[in-house]
């Protein structure tokens, strides 16, 4: 196969990033992610591995631990989900991206793999996250850093055998598929904790944490407490970035710059630090000097990312209230006269919670919809939910709502994206 050849045969698997409707514990099955892999020979095995689950800043901490990884000069992998633009972004080594030849390479493998499995095919990310395996196994990486997908008990990425795992902070999300509760939620993050392992976890609502701690003791797994075992304290914050000073189990960091805004930044910074100060008990000691440089160099599009000066255009893949509210909090380091909105939303996301975090600080509201996905909630659908005193414009098309958001605004105006990473990213290809 060539690239092209891939991307349309990966594509013909079921994709659940595609679908709002659909059972999450008949269609996830570890047990089929397990066949396929052990047709490949078990690539994921043999490699140090990092897995990291949460409801927000999962994507976040995954980059800040593997910059770290990379500044200490090890071949550090990464892989996460979704893609802003291209599925390379999906895995990369450092600071590269895999390749359309080895996407392609490795697709032959896989496809070879799953004509052996029968009719129990793997789903879109089962194939890709296998493909992940294969290329981080060829490459012969040091370390890789794995984000889940969804949940995480069931997910593709669960069977690593991770040295450290780490869990972000939980909130309401998936709540059809994952539980309405946030102890039922927290138990499917959980999952990913194995047997006399060590699970970092970020600072939690009581109902998360009790069941992240229960799971961690019955599976005699260490728990380390970023806010309690690992201090942080933000020193200041604008639209360059924070500066920040975290007090961990084994050294003290005064002072951290980081160019990820926003103050749940410096929670993802910590809860990275804390991942890699608990690689010392299987052996692996990283210096201050390349934690520090790690923090500083991170990247992670999308999230808070200043695309455009003149106009001022900032693109956030806040997709669920508490991401929305963290949010709204972090755009008030920047200076501007007006705030319009640029909002596109998945079908099965908490619609009426992010309306109620970013209204309050929107001047106007341009609604939108991915032509990605078919989660993708109706914009006329979003207005009706909405104060309908609010000025709003309704569009069936990013590229139409950007040019009806910059039509609208001013000097000194700021153009917000948000409420989907498909929309983010369809954004995101006008300026990069």
């Amino acid at each position: 196969m060539n690239y092209e050849e891939a991307i349309k045969y990966l594509d013909s698997f079921i994709n659940y990033e595609n679908k709002n409707s659909y059972s999450y514990k008949d269609s996830f099955k570890l047990t089929r992610m397990e066949r396929l892999v052990d047709i490949l020979g078990n690539p994921q095995d043999g490699i140090r591995s990092i897995h990291i689950a949460g409801s927000k800043g999962k994507g976040s901490t995954s980059a800040i631990t593997q910059s770290i990884l990379k500044s200490a000069g090890f071949n550090a992998g990464l892989y996460t989900s979704p893609h802003l633009q291209s599925f390379r972004e999906r895995i990369r080594i450092n600071d590269s991206l895999i390749s359309e030849d080895d996407i392609a390479r490795f697709s032959d493998k896989v496809k070879m793999a799953v004509c052996k499995m029968g009719h129990d095919k793997p789903t879109f990310f089962e194939a890709y996250t296998a493909l992940a395996y294969l290329y981080f196994k060829d490459k012969g990486v040091d370390f890789a850093v794995y984000e889940t997908g969804l949940g995480g008990r069931l997910d593709a990425t669960n069977i690593v055998k991770s040295l450290v795992c780490a869990i972000t902070p939980i909130s309401y999300e998936h709540t059809d598929k994952l539980g309405s509760t946030l102890s039922e939620i927290a138990f499917e993050k959980a999952g990913i904790i194995k047997e006399g392992s060590i699970c970092v976890s970020a600072p939690q609502e009581k109902e998360a944490l009790d069941t992240i701690a229960r799971v961690s003791k019955e599976r005699k797994a260490k728990l380390v407490l970023v806010g309690t075992d690992i201090s942080f304290k933000e020193i200041s914050g604008d639209d360059a970035g924070e500066v920040f000073s975290v007090s961990g189990a084994v050294g003290k960091y005064e002072r951290l710059r980081m160019k990820l805004l926003g103050s749940h930044q410096v929670v993802n910074a910590a809860s990275a630090i804390a991942i890699i100060e608990s690689l010392r008990f299987s052996g692996t000691i990283i210096p201050e000097d390349a934690i520090v440089k790690g923090v500083e160099e991170a990247r992670w599009p999308g999230r808070l990312e200043v695309v455009s000066r003149d106009p001022l255009v900032v693109l956030d893949g806040a997709q669920n209230k508490a991401s929305a509210l963290a949010l709204a909090s972090s755009i008030r380091r920047f200076k501007y006269k007006r705030l319009i909105l640029v909002l596109g939303v998945s079908g099965d996301k908490d619609i009426k919670g992010i309306l109620e975090a970013l209204m309050p600080v929107s001047d106007s509201v341009v609604l939108t919809r991915s032509k990605i996905t078919a989660r993708a909630a109706d914009p006329e659908g979003i207005r009706k939910l909405m104060d309908p005193s609010k000025k709003t414009t309704v569009t069936y098309g990013v590229d139409d709502a950007m040019n009806a958001a910059l039509l609208q605004s001013d000097s000194g105006d700021l153009v917000l994206v948000t409420g989907s990473l498909f929309v983010v990213g369809e954004a995101r290809s006008r300026y990069a």
